[in-house]
């Protein structure tokens, strides 16, 4: 039976009325379904701790790396580094944050563009035995994961794991820690504080320049390729003498310019920047150790408070370039006052005048003032009430 024109298109309207119908049902359903499943995002946490050379890094960065709660490696940036040594700071910041944010997310192949290729172990990774995660399970099975770990017996019994225990192991931790002293602008970590997939917060470690300089004497030749690698394109034009003033030159301008763009940051980023003076920290290691665990997220749990106590009352002074020690922390805060000549003091005083005056390290204006040491050198001094005037 034909049925007639007008009868035909009453049937095509219908029919496409409810194929409408049932798009707009099935849409939001789905567009519903959606909204249902969506769940808040995981509790993780990632610090940076961010700082330079001979800053008292490596005590801080044991601090987060004892506690069970953390996956830290220090320094991972080293191997690009020793990879591009004839490059500048500034060439390689892209790729040391690259890295880092390879790393926050346990991505681990990352490495491989810097190491040798072939089979690895856990080992091959700069100072990975300062990593108590990487010398307890499931990285290395003979020290239990809430122990404070030495890094000698770390560096003796877990050294043949293999590489891909270091990816495993980070997946298990609820905060990733890494220190590094190979950033010198702030701006180049604003793609990473803005990255969702990230939970980034900054743990910003200065450090009395005159200590600084004082241990990068000390440490000389630990450092010369990294030093060369800061002094970049100049280092061919300085004398020798005057190497170590230009590389502290750098290194001061580059706190004070960290500090000063954390300002510029809208409020919600600034409150994931918090500065600690490592003179404040050796001052009262209890109380500020507590502030940057509260900052992170983490307790302070009472074995960890008994070692914070311990290994800051030592009798050693730390020699070593990057070992952590026991020593009495203080004396070492101080130790630039009587070893370091006035003539010395008062050059790089110059040189980091600006630095010093923001952050709250006063001057010393004779060879008297800077050894008596019932004078105070350091500012009762918060972040907050800081307005930098350039001068």
């Amino acid at each position: 039976m034909t049925l007639p024109p007008k009868m035909k298109l009453l049937l095509f309207l219908a029919s496409q009325t409810a194929v409408f119908a049932l798009f707009i049902l099935l849409y939001s359903h789905n567009f519903n379904s959606l909204q249902m499943k969506e769940e808040p995002q995981p509790a993780y946490m990632h610090v940076l701790i961010l700082s330079s050379w001979r800053s008292g890094s490596s005590f801080v960065g044991q601090l987060f790396g004892q506690h069970p709660d953390v996956f830290y490696l220090m320094e991972p940036a080293w191997h690009v580094w020793m990879t591009f040594t004839q490059s500048t700071a500034q060439r390689l910041h892209m790729a040391v944050r690259d890295l880092i944010r390879a790393v926050f997310l346990c991505d681990m192949s990352v490495f491989d563009a810097y190491m040798k290729p072939g089979p690895r172990k856990q080992s091959s990774l700069f100072q990975w035995e300062g990593s108590r995660a990487l010398c307890s399970p499931p990285a290395c099975n003979i020290f239990p994961r809430d122990n404070i770990i030495p890094q000698a017996h770390c560096r003796l019994l877990c050294n043949q794991e293999p590489f891909e225990v270091v990816e495993k192991a980070c997946r298990t931790y609820s905060h990733v820690v890494l220190k590094e002293v190979r950033f010198f602008k702030l701006q180049v970590l604003y793609p990473l504080l803005r990255d969702p997939s990230l939970n980034l917060h900054i743990v910003h470690l200065v450090r009395d320049p005159r200590a600084v300089f004082r241990s990068r004497e000390h440490t000389a030749k630990e450092l010369m390729i990294d030093s060369h690698i800061v002094m970049g394109q100049h280092l061919q034009k300085l004398k020798k003498e005057e190497q170590p003033y230009y590389a502290m030159q750098v290194i001061c301008q580059s706190q004070l310019e960290i500090y000063k763009a954390v300002q510029s940051l809208p409020k919600a980023l600034r409150q994931r920047y918090l500065l600690v003076r490592y003179e404040d920290l050796v001052r009262d290691p209890l109380a500020q150790t507590a502030r940057m665990y509260e900052y992170a997220g983490l307790k302070f749990l009472p074995q960890l408070q008994t070692w914070v106590h311990n290994i800051t009352r030592g009798k050693g002074m730390g020699e070593h370039a990057f070992h952590t020690n026991a020593r009495n922390a203080l004396n070492v805060s101080q130790a630039w006052r009587w070893s370091l000549p006035y003539e010395k003091v008062s050059r790089l005083q110059k040189v980091c005048r600006n630095t010093m005056n923001l952050l709250g390290y006063h001057l010393v204006t004779s060879q008297q003032e800077q050894k008596n040491l019932s004078l105070n050198l350091l500012s009762t001094w918060s972040p907050a009430e800081q307005v930098y005037q350039e001068g």
